[in-house]
Parts: C-alpha cells; structure tokens; sequence
C-alpha cells in the first residue's frame, strides 16, 4: 500500500507532490493580492486630483512605488499559477502542454518585467 501498482512505479506514473506547495502558494499570492489592491484602492481615494501630475507624484514616493511593484509581482505569479493549472488539467499531449507552459512562463516574466520597468521608469522620473 502506498506506492500504487508496480506498473505504475516503473513509469513513474503518480503524484508528483507538488500539489500542495502550489495550492499554498496560490493562497499567500491571492491573499496578497487582496491586501495591495485594498491598499491602492485606498491610497487613489486619498488622491486630491486624478491628473497625471499627482499620480507620477504619488508613484514617486518610495513606499507606493514599492507595494505598487509587489502588487505586479504577486499578480502575474497568481495568474501564472492559475493558468498553469488549467493548462495541465486540459492540455492532455506532453509536447503541447510543455510548450504551453513554456510559454505561459514567458509571456508572466516578460509582463511582469515590462510593467516594474515602467513603474521604476515613472518613480525615477517623478522623483527628479
């Protein structure tokens, strides 16, 4: 009992035990997610005016610049986690799926990147 059938041993057929890590990880990043939107929905509310003056201003102050960026991270590290699910759940070919989930990877560090580049670029500029 516990290491399933011969068969499936030799094929390496199984779980992988990882699921639980990656259901955990889900977790903290949609709880994190929750707390920075809450967080910059608060800080636009406490905003005077909307126009592009003021933001670049809020966003050049250390700590928005910041939770901001975190916010980024947390949010496509979530939306990678999510996709990569559903993509092993209904991706059934390996050469498909391998690829997909390549370039699932891609597509959330080129996003994530192109968007704490453009927060950095924006605090920097605001801040000089």
């Amino acid at each position: 009992m516990g290491n399933g059938t011969s068969i499936g041993r030799v094929r390496g057929l199984g779980s992988a035990h990882e699921g639980a890590h990656h259901w955990l990880v889900q977790r903290f990043t949609a709880i994190g997610n929750l707390v920075l939107v809450l967080w910059l929905l608060v800080s636009f509310l406490m905003l005077p005016a909307y126009d592009y003056g003021t933001v670049t201003g809020w966003l050049a102050n250390p700590v928005s610049a910041a939770a901001l960026i975190l916010l980024i991270v947390s949010t496509f590290w979530h939306a990678r986690l999510g996709l990569q699910v559903l993509i092993e759940d209904y991706i059934h070919e390996g050469g498909s799926r391998f690829a997909l989930i390549a370039l699932l990877n891609l597509v959330a560090v080129a996003g994530g990147v192109f968007a704490v580049f453009c927060i950095a670029r924006i605090a920097f500029a605001g801040a000089a």
